[in-house]
């Protein structure tokens, strides 16, 4: 359609949100399907964070604009928490807070980027991450990390990839979609390479750093090296470790500079996030935080499950992540064969499709993320619906021909 923008011919819509519609459908039709699609916890929000919100609603507080940026109590416990947690000094004027770690992503790189302009992104990658940059008039550039070297890049492959033209190296760790997690001295090697190149920024997407499992310790790029504060965007939100993907705040610490233009983006797209959530992340941030260890205990026995019956189905073989709750098992032994349907299946995309067909699991395909054959699974679910699901995938599995 001629009306339509020609920026939008570059991306697509997300695959993850297409699978969890196709699977809400199927269910809406009387399907039993059970959808590993969606990246959000099945927590509720606790208590106190809600208590939080319905105070600011009852006394008030929630019911005007505030400053586009945040609430200045919010960018204080924001500032509180990334030198609490991550060794980090930011000021109020260096923390800009957004509806969603999603927006504040796309406000950094509508704010930085000029046509040409390129971005290192490690594949697998977040589904979002490349059309962002494309709609920002970016050009996304993956380096493949396989499921041998525990889906991270090497610094060498790092040095290889960045050009005159490269702008922002991004890392998500611990990743979606793989939960692989960089440590101290994995990290400190890509920032080595990065010293080397003064003109390349760094961003992070640090949505998962507490979903970490077996003594993983995390640390931030700013954090490893000091030297690279200066040109780091450190990106976190609420969404995962608060279980609060619904409220919609995402934040970020970084250069004065850049704020201020990522600030002046937001102000004439979506203005401030909702007051409400505001008010309910200060007391995420400032109040008791055992909650997320007693989550993390059960994400935990979560991904050993899927681990341990994944690698029982047969032509399936699952990496255990150290992160996130996502695994990405290979499907590569599967490719060649027959499903029930009688269909061949020829790519992970065709597996994915058979699967939900046949045994109403739905997951999503690891093309999407960048690298297949292979395929992402969300275990923030029921655990008896996960031990269901991977019981179904095993059967399917074995029912290929």
């Amino acid at each position: 359609m001629a009306f339509i923008a020609d920026s939008l011919k570059r991306v697509k819509p997300s695959p993850t949100l297409a699978v969890t519609d196709k699977a809400r459908a199927l269910k809406a039709a009387g399907r039993n399907v059970i959808g590993l699609g969606a990246g959000e916890p099945d927590f509720d929000t606790p208590d106190n964070i809600k208590q939080a919100a319905i105070k600011a609603i009852e006394s008030g507080r929630a019911a005007k604009y505030t400053a586009v940026d945040g609430i200045p109590e919010l960018k204080a416990a924001i500032a509180r928490k990334f030198k609490r947690e991550n060794g980090l000094d930011y000021k109020p004027s260096q923390i800009v807070v957004g509806t969603g770690g999603k927006q504040v992503l796309y406000n950094a790189f509508m704010a930085t980027l000029n046509p040409g302009d390129e971005v290192i992104i490690p594949a697998p990658y977040w589904v979002s991450y490349p059309d962002m940059v494309l709609l920002a008039g970016g050009e996304p550039v993956s380096i493949v990390a396989p499921a041998e070297q525990g889906f991270k890049i090497k610094p060498e492959a790092l040095e290889k990839a960045i050009t005159p033209r490269t702008k922002w190296f991004l890392l998500n760790s611990p990743s979606n979609p793989t939960g692989a997690a960089y440590t101290r001295a994995e990290v400190k090697a890509l920032t080595d390479v990065l010293l080397r190149h003064p003109h390349v920024w760094v961003m992070t997407d640090d949505i998962y750093e507490h979903l970490i499992y077996d003594d993983f310790e995390f640390f931030t790029p700013a954090q490893v090296e000091p030297k690279l504060y200066d040109r780091t965007l450190t990106i976190n939100g609420m969404s995962k470790a608060y279980c609060m993907t619904g409220w919609r705040i995402g934040y970020a610490g970084g250069p004065e500079p850049l704020i201020k233009a990522m600030t002046m983006i937001q102000s004439q797209s979506t203005s401030n996030p909702a007051a409400v959530s505001q008010w309910a992340s200060v007391e995420a941030l400032e109040g008791p935080q055992d909650f997320i260890a007693k989550h993390n205990k059960v994400f935990k026995e979560r991904r050993d499950l899927c681990v341990s019956m994944l690698n029982q189905a047969n032509g399936i073989k699952c990496p255990k992540p150290e992160g996130a709750f996502y695994v990405y098992p290979s499907c590569a032994g599967t490719i060649g064969k027959t499903a029930p349907s009688g269909k061949k299946i020829a790519t992970d995309e065709d597996f994915v499709t058979e699967l939900l067909e046949a045994e109403g699991v739905a997951v999503v395909q690891g093309t999407a993320f960048g690298l297949g054959p292979a395929f992402r699974i969300s275990y923030a679910v029921a655990t008896a619906d996960l031990e269901d699901a991977c019981r179904r995938i095993q059967r399917f599995c074995g029912n290929l021909k």
